[in-house]
């Protein structure tokens, strides 16, 4: 599992990314967490530097990566 990042977000928590797996997970304020395969370091790096977590999340990265749901969250 990738060591998570709180980032400041409307709607994100915290964000992880497994170079080796190319597993970028995503830990919502609402509590749950999600895990999108394939995703580049250059997408993950972007993503962090995105002025909008939430808006580049919805644009470039839901719908174009398979992703599963972990459950509920486990940072307090």
């Amino acid at each position: 599992m990738a060591e998570m990042q709180p980032v400041e977000s409307q709607n994100l928590k915290a964000v992880g990314y497994d170079p080796m797996t190319r597993e970028l997970q995503i830990e919502f304020k609402s509590g749950g967490t999600y895990v999108y395969e394939g995703v580049s370091q250059d997408e993950h790096a972007a993503l962090m530097s995105a002025p909008s977590k939430g808006g580049f999340l919805a644009s470039r990265i839901k719908g174009r990566y398979k992703h599963r749901k972990m459950g509920a969250s486990r940072t307090p």
